[in-house]
């Protein structure tokens, strides 16, 4: 589905800050199929992936050390704003909003559970401009040890209504929306999770194929946190990249029909 523009408070945008861009590129292209190009030195090394020719996902060098990492950003009308309501809130403002050229203006911020989150307003820049197709962003999902912090933290700060659901895992499934239209998730970490592990938000990719590009994960030098399994929502499997970041692919028709 391509798009244009983002409602205030929908996960807009994702990147991925890696010690090699190039190699980045060259795992992402061969697992998704992206075109990345090496990154332009005005922006810092950063670069977008393409599909299609439309920006799916940005790949920029890291900027601590650690393990590389999948970030989700949201867009807002005012990124100044919503930092106030971060730190009104319990949150903590990590990068303060800031222009980054005329494409848009950021900033980074810890829930008070630990999970860094960025934000977006869009200049030039607007996002995805494709989502929930082969390849591309289909979910961004929460998993926190403080499932009810969670949700009076995320209402507050970007004015989120959410539908919780027994079943599931451990804990039962949050569904977030805005405007009543469901656009991310939030699951209470899993009892099995290394205590050490923060909280954090995950990214799902959309795959027609979640064996086949496991395996092919696999080949390029990844790995796996969580082998391919059948849910209600469709078949999906975590996947850890060379350089340490964690991400999951879904083929949302994926599951057999009884």
């Amino acid at each position: 589905m391509e798009v244009e523009s983002y409602e205030h408070g929908v996960p807009s945008w994702v990147d991925h800050s890696s010690p090699d861009p190039l190699k980045a590129g060259a795992f992402y292209s061969g697992v998704f199929g992206w075109d990345v190009k090496e990154g332009d030195p005005e922006f810092g090394g950063y670069t977008m992936a393409t599909k299609g020719g439309r920006n799916v996902a940005g790949i920029g060098p890291q900027q601590a050390p650690g393990p590389s990492y999948w970030a989700t950003y949201v867009n807002v009308d005012s990124a100044d704003d919503v930092a106030e309501k971060v730190r009104a809130s319990g949150g903590t403002v990590i990068v303060e909003p800031m222009d980054v050229m005329e494409e848009g203006r950021m900033a980074v911020f810890a829930d008070p559970a630990g999970a860094m989150i960025g934000i977006w307003q869009p200049g030039r820049m607007k996002g995805a401009g494709v989502v929930n197709e082969e390849g591309t962003l289909g979910w961004n999902e929460l998993v926190t040890s403080d499932v009810e912090g969670s949700k009076a933290f995320y209402a507050a700060v970007f004015g989120w209504d959410h539908t919780s659901h027994e079943g599931g895992p451990p804990g039962g499934y949050t569904e977030w929306k805005v405007g009543g239209r469901t656009m991310g998730g939030m699951m209470a970490k899993p009892p099995g999770m290394p205590a050490e592990v923060p909280s954090y938000w995950g990214v799902y990719f959309v795959v027609s194929d979640v064996d086949a590009t496991v395996d092919k994960a696999k080949e390029l030098g990844g790995g796996v946190f969580l082998p391919a399994f059948d849910s209600p929502q469709g078949r999906l499997a975590g996947i850890v990249d060379p350089f340490g970041a964690m991400f999951s692919v879904i083929n949302p028709t994926g599951v057999p029909q009884q």
